[in-house]
């Protein structure tokens, strides 16, 4: 559990001497005590400077906002910074879609109740009515939008009607659609999904078939952003397992399902936790 007297610093900017330490006296300045601090640079002579700070703010001698105002202006904008805080007291609020397999959604569903994810879940919204009875079972709503080519534009539409304002980010646990680069445009880096396959091999539907035809040694699934671009989104979390020529179509299966849900529950993690940082389509997970 989440100590609620901690706050998260999340910076990236052009790398130049003198930043860690001008965070670091700043966060002392005004009574934080840094807990956890990791950094990375992409090219220490004219790269991507990235890092994230773990602090206690109870003894801040400033208010939140006052923090942040000064922050601004004494460290963020001399080092041209990209930066956040999230204070671990304010939970996040994750949406979910989802289509009418189970095991990625179960997995979140039974991580909250347990108490390892700290998240609020407004809702699941799901083109398929299949999984209601297993939602509605955790006290969550649930919502069956159903999708067709004729009213996909509506769907959306609605969609986007249920998340303004509500949620943090949006994960899609197997929601078997392409969402619209409309859609895609109102939450930027805020859209995680699970594909089943370890991309970029096998991009697309059908993986675990693709990969079966190949006579692939391995398989795998992959957690990612999702962008315009169909599976090419910056990439949060992967893993694999070995398979071989005794496996069907079916026995791939079983195998990557594991992998999606364990592939999903750390890209959430590392959402939940503050540890993803993007440079381009690329990501930085501390």
């Amino acid at each position: 559990m989440s100590d609620p007297h901690t706050a998260r610093l999340l910076i990236s900017c052009p790398d130049r001497p003198g930043i860690v330490a001008a965070v670091s006296q700043f966060l002392y300045s005004h009574g934080a005590n840094i807990l956890d601090a990791q950094q990375h640079s992409t090219d220490p002579s004219g790269g991507e400077f990235l890092m994230r700070m773990v602090f206690h703010l109870e003894d801040l001698d400033v208010t939140r906002a006052q923090f942040e105002r000064a922050f601004a202006e004494v460290v963020a904008r001399p080092f041209t910074m990209n930066w956040r805080v999230a204070y671990a007291d304010r939970r996040k609020r994750m949406a979910i879609l989802v289509s009418s397999t189970d095991h990625c959604l179960l997995e979140l569903l039974w991580r909250v109740q347990s108490g390892e994810f700290e998240v609020e879940i407004p809702f699941v919204i799901s083109n398929h009515d299949d999984l209601r009875g297993v939602t509605e079972s955790f006290g969550l709503p649930f919502y069956h939008l159903p999708v067709s080519k004729e009213n996909k534009a509506e769907q959306e539409t609605q969609i986007l009607g249920l998340l303004e304002g509500r949620v943090d980010f949006i994960v899609l646990a197997r929601y078997m659609q392409i969402l619209s680069p409309e859609f895609v445009a109102h939450y930027p880096a805020k859209v995680i999904n699970i594909h089943h396959s370890f991309l970029p091999a096998f991009i697309g539907a059908n993986p675990y078939k693709q990969a079966y035809r190949r006579g692939v040694k391995l398989i795998g699934a992959t957690a990612h952003f999702v962008t315009d671009d169909l599976d090419e989104g910056p990439i949060i979390e992967q893993d694999v397992a070995r398979v071989s020529h005794r496996e069907g179509v079916g026995d791939l299966v079983q195998v990557g399902r594991g992998l999606e849900r364990t592939v999903l529950a750390r890209a959430v993690a590392a959402q939940l936790e503050d540890r993803v940082l993007l440079i381009g389509n690329k990501t930085v997970v501390f």
